[in-house]
This record gives structure tokens, C-alpha cells and sequence, in this order.
């Protein structure tokens, strides 16, 4: 693709690494962007400096937050005995998107991915063994998608579980092998939570 401006086809560049985004829809964002007015642009820029240099981490479950403890975890509406395993935030929205569940939520930051180089050590596991070790844990569901690096790691986090006092559940597989849990349609994502089964290894 040749640019008529070296700023342009940086810009572009840049926008391209995004997942999902090729050379010609990054051209078309930057062109977009060119034709806001300044104070737009400036509003755009400013919300992803703040979003990278203001975000945090809850404390209790990883989760992406404004403040030291998510507002799933500060809330006195949600039962605390029940937690949902997620790979990551966006498996966080699609469940709540479901209002299905009033548990609350451990993020493990990724699945187990030897081919990726993805270990256990990698992943937010021992601070949920921490967790289920407080005894104030009844039940934890694994709601990682139907994939073999899901699997993996569910049988992971199973053997690290199954001698403590606690409930390890899986959700149902109305979910598609091979499908990912943010792509669920709310209806079955939700039936997959309700209808969860005990999970045995």
C-alpha cells in the first residue's frame, strides 16, 4: 500500500496491529480520525492513555477495574460462595450479559497453552487455590471454553481442587467443542450455567 504521508501510513501501522484489523480497515479508521475535529481526536487518544495508564486489577478476582476491588466483588447482592473460573474479562461481560448468575468471578488471565508457552505459573491459579483455601468458597464453576486448551487446563485446576472442601462444577456443553465462551449466544451460555454438571476429571 503506498501513502502519500509518512505520518499516515504510521498511524496506520499502528492501528493495524490491532486483532482483527487489516491494512485497508486501518486506513479507513485513520481517515475517519483525520476527519473529526481536534478536540474528538483528542477525547479518543486521551480515554486509551488513561485507560492504559489508570486501569486496574481487582484484588479479590483479577478482574479489570477502576478501583482496587471490581464492583461484582464489592457488592453485598452477590454470593460470595460461588464462584465462576473465566478465562478472561470479555467471558466476565458475555456472562453477565446472560443475568443468570449472582455469584462472583476469578479471572485467569488465559488458558494453558504449552504450544503458546502458556503454563500454569502464567495464569492467576494459585491465587484462586488461595481463595478456595479461605473455606468461604462452596461451589466453583469452570466455565473455559470447549477447546483442548480449555480441557487442559480445567483438568488442571481440577487437580488442584479436588482434596479441598469445595464443589467443582463445569458448565454444561451447550457450548460447541471447539467454541469460546464470549462468542455464546446469551441463551445458551446461560442454560449452560444452570444446567452445570459436577465435574470428576
Amino acid at each position: 500500500m503506498n501513502f502519500s504521508s509518512r505520518l499516515l501510513e504510521n498511524a496506520v501501522n499502528e492501528f493495524a496491529k490491532l486483532p482483527g484489523v487489516g491494512q485497508k480497515t486501518a486506513l479507513r479508521l485513520v481517515l475517519h480520525l483525520l476527519n473529526q475535529n481536534k478536540e474528538e481526536v483528542e477525547a479518543f487518544s486521551g480515554a486509551l492513555t488513561r485507560l492504559k495508564n489508570e486501569i486496574r486489577y481487582c484484588k479479590e478476582c483479577s478482574n479489570i477495574s477502576d478501583s482496587e476491588t471490581c464492583e461484582i466483588c464489592a457488592s453485598n447482592k452477590r454470593d460470595g460462595s460461588l464462584v465462576c473460573i473465566v478465562e478472561d474479562t470479555r467471558d466476565v461481560m458475555a456472562i453477565e450479559n446472560t443475568h443468570q448468575f449472582n455469584g462472583v468471578y476469578h479471572v485467569l488471565g488465559g488458558l494453558i497453552s504449552p504450544m503458546d508457552g502458556i503454563g500454569p505459573s502464567d495464569l492467576n491459579i494459585d491465587r484462586l487455590v488461595q481463595r478456595v483455601q479461605t473455606g468461604e468458597i462452596q461451589e466453583v464453576i469452570l466455565a473455559l471454553s470447549a477447546t483442548m486448551e480449555g480441557d487442559t487446563t480445567i483438568f488442571y485446576i481440577y487437580k488442584k481442587l479436588k482434596d479441598l472442601p469445595v464443589k467443582i462444577s463445569t458448565i454444561a456443553r451447550g457450548i460447541a467443542f471447539g467454541g469460546e465462551i464470549e462468542y455464546a449466544d446469551e441463551i445458551t451460555l446461560a442454560r449452560s450455567i444452570a444446567t452445570r454438571v459436577p465435574y470428576t476429571g
